[in-house]
């Protein structure tokens, strides 16, 4: 069930997705829902979102560590979200960002929820930005910057149902990352 929330909350956002469907796709008994969610939908969507997001905070740390730099590190993140635009249509965003617009102001357990995986992406963008050399306070800057670029360039891709968004965003910011670090050298 929370596998099929997830891809349904960041396919088509929380108020789209009803609980009836979550159950029917996940082919799961009604019951079952307020056992395991007893907060009901808003529940499960924070959950469904602290999942997705550990997801990413997964994928963001294995790409960060294989790189060597900025650059490829950039290259690989930008290559993913990329790749599961094109191969969703364009319909598969950011899992939190589509569920944070929707619901975040209505419901403080998903608020909550998706203060968590942004702030869980920072501190890891961060890290890996402090070991490229960059000054901690400044790494924790560069983080939102990185963490807000991306997340327009996704909006953007979906809209426009094009990944160039992506590409520049990638460019611009790889050439930020690898200036700043070029200054502490």
């Amino acid at each position: 069930m929370l596998d099929t929330a997830m891809e349904l909350f960041r396919r088509q956002g929380y108020h789209a997705t009803g609980v009836n469907q979550v159950l029917a796709e996940a082919e799961a008994p009604r019951g079952s829902l307020y056992f395991h969610f007893p907060g009901g939908k808003q529940q499960l969507a924070a959950e469904a979102v602290e999942a997705s997001g550990r997801q990413v905070a997964e994928l963001l740390a294995a790409v960060l560590a294989e790189a060597s730099g900025p650059r490829e590190a950039v290259a690989a993140m930008m290559a993913h979200f990329a790749q599961a635009l094109e191969e969703s249509d364009f319909s598969r965003g950011c899992p939190v960002a589509t569920v944070a617009l929707e619901a975040s102001a209505d419901s403080p357990d998903v608020r909550s929820a998706c203060d968590g995986a942004y702030g869980t992406w920072l501190v890891g963008l961060a890290a890996a930005f402090a070991g490229w050399g960059i000054p901690v306070a400044r790494a924790e800057e560069l983080a939102v910057i990185a963490l807000s670029m991306l997340e327009g360039a996704l909006l953007l891709c979906k809209v426009q149902r094009d990944v160039a968004a992506l590409r520049t965003v990638g460019d611009q910011l790889a050439d930020l990352l690898e200036g700043v670090r070029a200054e502490q050298a």
